[in-house]
């Protein structure tokens, strides 16, 4: 009896809560509007890591190294729209704070974010994809027509009223 209640202290002991529990590549599904845009997914390193067609879903690892999360960035080009990027950011995994009862400190600052687990990353991205706009050039300077539903939110502060 006593040695199944040390194995077991032990393997709680020297076990990464997330990396129990969780995992480290999470399944990302990709979308656009309209469907059927080419997408290509690129790592910090800029190392391609993906080229096709939405709708996808593939697996991407949450780490990239020691205490280190990855992000991704997603380009979006369809035939008479303009090109979008968004980014994929990991983010902490909440299953890492089960290391504080479970997986002890080894757990916390070694199997957890030496295997990536401590990170995640959301399992849904839609790129809404903008019909390419009218624009005039003059003088070397470029004056493009949108509507205001396609001006991104966070740039519209930023627009002057024209009269």
């Amino acid at each position: 009896m006593r040695v199944l209640v040390s194995l077991l202290v032990v393997i709680v002991f020297l076990s990464g809560c997330a990396s129990i529990v969780s995992k480290s590549e999470w399944p990302v599904t990709i979308n656009s509007n309209p469907e059927q845009a080419n997408i290509t997914i690129t790592n910090e390193d800029g190392l391609k890591m993906y080229t096709g067609t939405t709708p996808t879903t593939l697996n991407l690892k949450a780490g990239e190294a020691y205490f280190d999360g990855i992000d991704y960035t997603v380009v979006f080009e369809k035939e008479g729209y303009e090109k979008q990027t968004i980014i994929i950011s990991s983010r902490l995994n909440g299953w890492y704070f089960g290391n504080i009862l479970f997986g002890g400190l080894i757990g916390m600052l070694i199997v957890d974010p030496l295997t990536g687990a401590m990170w995640k990353l959301d399992s849904l991205y839609v790129a809404n994809l903008s019909e390419k706009t009218s624009f005039l050039e003059q003088e070397g300077k470029t004056i493009q027509f949108v509507l205001l539903d396609d001006v991104p939110v966070h740039l519209r502060d930023k627009m002057v009223r024209v009269k």
